[in-house]
This record gives structure tokens, C-alpha cells and sequence, in this order.
């Protein structure tokens, strides 16, 4: 049984949902040990006071904020909860917006988090829920999770919804700070219709299950090796940079390598439709050099009958 890590309630007007809060995802990174090179025993890492020069355990330390250099005010868990915030324990909607807004912001998504209703409030949330479907918006809310405000979304998924937090705007940096062309380059007619070949070669219906981790099982191959004691095989050479001249050629290449991996047949190249059209062009002046020469020349003379 999966623990809530939030409990508070879904609060608009005067609409109050009790509602508990569930991590939605999980990491399946693989972690590693720090080891001594020497020996290969694994490193401790302990909290250590420098003013006393001894270890001390994690039980003897406080939360403290820097006000000046040197000088900490000490903050508690009570002086935590007692915040004048009702976010602290409340899932506040600001405003409901749609679903897909053009605001760039809501993108920047910082986690994820089931929401489970109170048996109470089972009706209210599914109203929400229903509402919010049918009517494709999204609840823009603020609430405190583990010590901090932060600004999120609440979507439906699946038979609940899901809230997900957002970076506030400030913490959002500006794209100035990247080295961008003031002037966009732009493609020829012909780079233009040969990339949307293959973006319509690659279009499809995203299936999440379809996705896995390659690196991870990669990882997981070169340990499950090393402890068997076999040789580790030879990295993957990175792919080289597309050049700029070769840009069409990379384009036809990798429509041609799409349609066939779906069992279609590849559209014609940009190279292939010029020569076509050379030789249709040549053999249609060929035609009309013959015509007008047939017309410009005399009619054949009829021979006399004896």
C-alpha cells in the first residue's frame, strides 16, 4: 500500500475536497556506493563539527538561515507549521485556464503527484474532475509541499488526477542568456518539403510502453559482466555531426530509412525528381525542336505520272 506523503484538502470558492497527495513517479536510476580506492571499502559520510572538531549525529543538528555572514537563526518544525499560509494545508485554485495554454511556463514541470480523494469528498473531487475533462481546463493552484510553496497544475488522468508542480517564473532563466542568431536562417523550398517527409515518415501515436531505459539496461549488462568477469564491450562511436552542405542528402537518407522501417514505399528524392524532370524536359524539347522543323520544311514534291 503506497504512503501519502501530503494530506490537506482541494480548496475553490467555497468548495473544500479532502484530498491525500501520492508521489506519481519513481527514480530506477542505479546508484552507486563510494569506495576507497585502496581497499575498496565503502566510504562513510559523517556530519562533522569543525568548532568542536568532533562527528556528531544527524540528532544534534537544527535547521539554521544565514541573515548575515556568520550569524543563523534557528527554524523549527513547529515554526515551520505555523506559517500563516493557507496553502500550508490546502491545494488552493487560482484559476482554471486551458488545457493547453500557449504559456511556455507550464511546461517547466518539476514532479509529479497522484491526488486521492477522502471518502467524503469523493463527490466534489469527481465534479471537478469531470468538469475540468469535459470543458478542457486545467486548475492552476499553489500549495506547500516539504517546507516550500510551490506553483502547480491539476489535470484529470486516468480514474483521479494529477497534480504537477511548476518552476515559479523567476526561477525560469531567459532564453538571452544563449548564444541565438538574431536572424533566423532559412531553408530552401526543397529542405523544407523534404524535412516534413520525414517528420510525416516518424509521425505516429505515442505508446509510453512502448519506451524503456536502454542506458540503465545497458548499465546493468556491464555490471552483470564485470562481476561474472568478462570483458566489457567496446563503446558505441558517437554519430557525427550532420554538415551543413550534406543537409539534403541527410534528409533523403533518413526519409528513405523511416518509410522502409514501416514497410512503405520511399517517396522520391529531391536528386532523383530533378533528373526526372531533366530528362522530361529534355525529351519534351526534343518533341517540339521535331515539330517546328516539321512544319518549317517545304512540302515533298509529287513526281509527275508518265
Amino acid at each position: 500500500m503506497a504512503r501519502s506523503m501530503w494530506r490537506g484538502a482541494i480548496q475553490f470558492g467555497l468548495v473544500t475536497i479532502p484530498v491525500r497527495l501520492y508521489l506519481a513517479t519513481e527514480s530506477k536510476g542505479i546508484s552507486f556506493n563510494m569506495l576507497h580506492a585502496t581497499d575498496l571499502s565503502r566510504i562513510q559520510m559523517k556530519t562533522y563539527c569543525p568548532v568542536e572538531d568532533d562527528v556528531i549525529s544527524r540528532g544534534d543538528t537544527v535547521k539554521g538561515f544565514e541573515y548575515a555572514p556568520g550569524q543563523y537563526v534557528v527554524v523549527t518544525d513547529e515554526d515551520l507549521a505555523s506559517v500563516p499560509l493557507k496553502t500550508v494545508r490546502a491545494i488552493e485554485i487560482e484559476l482554471f485556464t486551458a488545457a493547453n495554454p500557449d504559456n511556455a511556463a507550464v511546461r517547466f514541470v518539476k514532479g509529479a503527484y497522484y491526488l486521492e480523494p477522502d471518502p467524503i469528498g469523493r463527490k466534489a473531487f469527481y465534479l471537478l474532475r469531470e468538469v475540468l475533462a469535459e470543458k478542457h481546463l486545467t486548475a492552476i493552484c499553489k500549495v506547500v509541499i516539504k517546507d516550500r510553496e510551490v506553483l502547480g497544475a491539476i489535470d484529470p488522468f486516468s480514474t483521479t488526477m494529477l497534480l504537477t508542480t511548476l518552476h515559479w517564473p523567476d526561477e525560469i532563466r531567459s532564453v538571452a542568456e544563449l548564444d541565438l542568431p538574431d536572424q533566423l536562417p532559412e531553408a530552401k523550398p526543397a529542405e523544407k518539403a523534404m524535412a516534413e517527409q520525414l517528420i510525416g515518415a516518424m509521425t505516429a501515436e505515442f505508446d509510453p510502453a512502448a519506451y524503456h531505459d536502454d542506458y540503465r539496461e545497458a548499465l546493468l549488462k556491464l555490471i552483470e559482466d564485470k562481476v561474472a568477469g568478462q570483458e566489457t564491450v567496446e563503446p558505441v562511436a558517437p554519430l557525427p555531426a550532420t554538415n551543413i552542405v550534406d543537409l539534403m542528402a541527410a534528409l533523403e537518407a533518413s526519409v528513405k530509412a523511416a518509410v522502409e522501417a514501416r514497410g512503405q514505399i520511399p517517396p522520391t528524392s529531391v536528386t532523383a525528381a530533378r533528373s526526372a524532370k531533366d530528362v522530361a524536359a529534355v525529351e519534351a524539347k526534343g518533341k517540339a525542336d521535331a515539330e517546328a522543323n516539321a512544319e518549317a520544311s517545304p512540302p515533298a514534291r509529287r513526281r509527275k505520272s508518265a
